[in-house]
């Protein structure tokens, strides 16, 4: 039996700041021991290949690029039906299948009970390897989403002790306390 929770980033690493959600649950990974009931997945840029993984969770959370109209590196949080709206707008071939994956689920009655989305506005989704400034700045911010979203869940993460590189900086301790929020806790909104 699968674990309840999953940490899904979606992305493509060769067009920029489509990286996002893929880098944000590495540097989870990296930063945070995450207790046994949860699995973190790089789903790249699969589509339906992603079904037996996201089928019947308790909770799905996804890091993904997202285009809402807000300026670049924006980071929002939508919750439930709010995502598959979202991806009506796509920004790349991966989305479509994404909202494939999740139109499936419900049909075959699979969906999450919960949904949870944190994305990010990117600035470029040009050919080139490495996020820019304006949403590589955001990667904390993200981390930290994800982690809201693990305690709403009732998830307590711990940092590791690991040096982290420059686009890693150390996440301060105000915001690594918002990781053992209270699972009552509302995090809707923009982070």
């Amino acid at each position: 039996m699968q674990n309840p929770v999953l940490v899904l980033g979606i992305g493509n690493l060769l067009l920029s700041d489509e990286a996002i959600g893929v880098r944000a649950v590495e540097a989870l990974e990296q930063r945070f021991h995450l207790p046994p009931q949860v699995d973190v997945l790089d789903g790249g840029t699969c589509g339906m290949e992603l079904i037996g993984d996201m089928a019947d969770r308790e909770h799905l959370i996804i890091a993904d690029a997202v285009l809402t109209g807000d300026a670049p590196g924006t980071v929002v949080t939508l919750r439930d039906e709010e995502v598959p709206t979202l991806f009506s707008r796509k920004i790349s071939p991966h989305q479509l299948g994404l909202s494939d994956v999740l139109s499936a689920l419900k049909l075959t009655d699979e969906f999450p009970q919960r949904l949870t989305l944190i994305g990010v506005v990117p600035e470029s989704v040009e050919p080139r390897i490495g996020l820019t400034d304006t949403v590589s700045n955001k990667l904390d911010q993200v981390v930290m989403g994800l982690c809201g979203a693990l305690a709403e869940s009732g998830v307590t993460v711990t940092p590791k002790d690991v040096p982290l590189n420059r686009n890693q900086q150390l996440i301060d301790s105000e915001a690594f306390s918002d990781c053992q929020v209270d699972s009552q806790s509302d995090r809707q909104g923009v982070l």
